[in-house]
């Protein structure tokens, strides 16, 4: 059963948040992906929101740009966290998008990474659900180990090589 809902707002945005998919994958944590829109499919979106605890889901992260009201709408018709991936897209590259998704009204609180950031999203999602599965909890602290010691290699890398090579 998935615990996190990817609601993309369009299919183009889909070869932007393919390596966040994977790292949920490597997290085992399973996930839907849905293509709804907040300005053309607004009841799809209503439902999907109100119906996505009771299906199980933990975290659901939105992904759109431009105006991205996704978030805003997903996060208005459920009581879980909402995640906003903002996309470059149109003339402001998703700074429209990281702003939109900032200045939501009091009360409805929409979690925002940065633009075309869907690891950081996925990693955020792998760390509420991280409350209530050891697990997991597991498996983001592996990762993180893991980047900790690609770190340290390429450091040493560069001790021996020099930065010149």
């Amino acid at each position: 059963m998935p615990r996190v809902g990817v609601v993309l707002g369009s299919d183009s945005d889909i070869p932007k948040i393919a390596s966040g998919l994977e790292l949920l994958e490597k997290l085992a944590i399973d996930f839907e992906v849905r293509i709804i829109s907040a300005h053309r499919t607004p009841k799809e979106a209503l439902e999907y929101a109100e119906t996505a605890k009771d299906r199980g889901l933990k975290v659901i992260i939105a992904v759109a740009g431009m105006a991205a009201h996704l978030g805003g709408v997903l996060a208005a018709s459920t009581p879980l966290p909402v995640i906003s991936v903002p996309i470059a897209s149109g003339a402001l590259s998703g700074i429209d998008a990281v702003l939109a998704n900032l200045q939501m009204p009091p009360g409805i609180p929409v979690a925002v990474v940065g633009i075309d950031n869907m690891k950081n999203a996925a990693l955020l999602a792998g760390q509420i659900i991280a409350l209530s599965d050891e697990q997991v909890a597991h498996n983001i602290t592996a990762f993180r180990e893991k980047q900790s010691a690609d770190v340290r290699r390429k450091d040493q890398e560069l001790q021996i090589k020099s930065y010149k090579n």
